[in-house]
């Protein structure tokens, strides 16, 4: 543990490749049995967080403790004690999905018997059970990404990395994804989630940090981030593209702020059905109109003037 009781303690953390700078001196605490996010676009620098956190890359510059130890002088030690999701699945292909999880376990220096009663349990956990003999090639993106959780556990990790889990799944393979974290996060084992989806972050994050060019530009719990830079709710006014550029002053006094997206304009209301109906009456006649509750997006947005995925 670092001395202030976190699993993981950076502070001034800075990664440089050449003369790119990709994390510039961030400082971050982890809890114990916390789901712990980094939100941000790609090439934000959470990879290259994550793998420094891993004990897979050496920092150029800072603090940082993973687990009470120094990633430089006790890595394998920290390693032992770490589950790690990495973007790409990395399986072996040509073996079964059971073999998969017995020849990862025997890496880490367990009994064949422990490693044979980890996995029976571990396929149980993954919904695996009825492919465990198959082999892996043929299994579907997500069976795969539960599979790669699975292996990542097979040594009863304290701390579980998952760099952007989800990326790629369908809708129910992310659902059934989540609601497999949210079970490790009740049963005590603490996440790090790196991720460009908001929803994932508000779904799965107790607290989180949003990325943008290596740097934190803003840490809290999903709730308490869209109470400090976002409104109650946002109205989505879509125009056909020529006409949205002379609409937005006529509606510029209507919220608190206005968001001109290529496709839409974003106002930034306690009440947005109220401001759909001052609009009506000012004669401004949108495409279509959504009111919506605000959203780790709409935080992004305020804080670096692009959106998540770009």
């Amino acid at each position: 543990m670092g001395g202030n009781g976190a699993l993981v303690s950076a502070k001034d953390l800075t990664k440089r490749f050449g003369e790119f700078e990709a994390v510039k001196g961030i400082d971050l605490d982890v809890r114990p049995g916390e789901a712990f996010g980094f939100l941000g676009p790609n090439g934000a620098g959470k990879s290259s967080t994550m793998r420094m956190v891993a004990c897979v890359s050496p920092r150029t510059r800072g603090e940082l403790t993973v687990l009470g130890m120094d990633p430089d002088r006790q890595g394998p030690h920290i390693r032992a004690r770490l589950g790690v999701v990495p973007q790409q699945d990395n399986l072996d292909a040509e073996l079964t999905v059971r073999q998969n999880l017995h020849v990862y376990g025997r890496y880490f220096g367990l009994t064949k018997a422990h490693v044979r009663a980890k996995a029976a349990e571990l396929l149980d956990f993954a919904q695996l059970t009825e492919r465990a003999d198959d082999e892996v090639e043929p299994l579907s993106g997500g069976m795969k990404r539960r599979l790669t959780i699975a292996r990542s556990l097979i040594n009863d990790p304290e701390l579980l990395l998952l760099d952007e889990p989800t990326t790629g799944l369908d809708p129910q393979a992310r659902h059934l994804l989540w609601d497999r974290l949210f079970r490790l996060k009740q049963a005590g084992v603490t996440l790090i989630i790196t991720t460009h989806y908001m929803d994932e972050a508000e779904q799965l994050c107790d607290r989180l940090v949003v990325m943008d060019g290596g740097k934190i530009v803003a840490e809290g719990s999903p709730g308490e981030l869209i109470a400090r830079y976002s409104t109650r709710e946002v109205l989505e006014l879509r125009f056909a593209p020529d006409d949205q550029a002379a609409v937005e002053p006529q509606v510029a006094d209507l919220a608190e702020r206005v968001e001109a997206l290529p496709d839409r304009l974003l106002l930034y209301t306690a009440d947005g059905e109220a401001a759909l109906a001052a609009a009506h009456t000012r004669g401004v006649r949108p495409v279509s109109s959504l009111v919506r509750r605000s959203t780790l997006e709409d935080v992004f947005l305020r804080l670096t003037g692009r959106t998540l995925v770009d």
